[in-house]
């Protein structure tokens, strides 16, 4: 059974950091695309970033590039997010995500499992 948990999220100060993290289960993580999300109130979710089968390639949105980068552990079959240099609009509810077969792009409809999310607030 696929399952995606997110943990690591929090109150912070804007120019802090918080490392996300994705506990998977249900395969291994290295197997497919990977993604990062995000949403806040009243705004639409957007793609933060996301890493390749293999964990070779990496992309950012322009928002977040230079500030947060992500990463997998194979061993312990884990993906992260590490956030550094917060800003208060970084603030929103934090999903990791698996893309479907075939797919490693930032499109909502291309992944087909999502943790439940956790929660970012930066504070300025």
């Amino acid at each position: 059974q696929v399952q995606l948990v997110e943990s690591g999220g929090g109150s912070v100060q804007a120019g802090g950091s918080l490392r996300l993290s994705c506990a998977v289960s249900g395969y291994t993580v290295r197997s497919y695309c990977m993604g990062w999300f995000r949403q806040a109130p009243g705004k639409e979710r957007e793609g933060v970033a996301r890493i390749n089968i293999g964990g070779i390639r990496t992309w950012s949105a322009d928002s977040v590039k230079g500030r947060f980068t992500i990463s997998q552990d194979i061993a312990k079959n884990m993906l992260y997010l590490q956030m550094n240099n917060l800003k208060p609009e970084d603030s929103g509810m934090y999903y990791c995500a698996r893309a479907r077969d075939g797919f490693c792009v930032f499109a909502e409809s291309t992944y087909d499992y999502w943790g439940q999310g956790t929660q970012v607030t930066v504070s300025s």
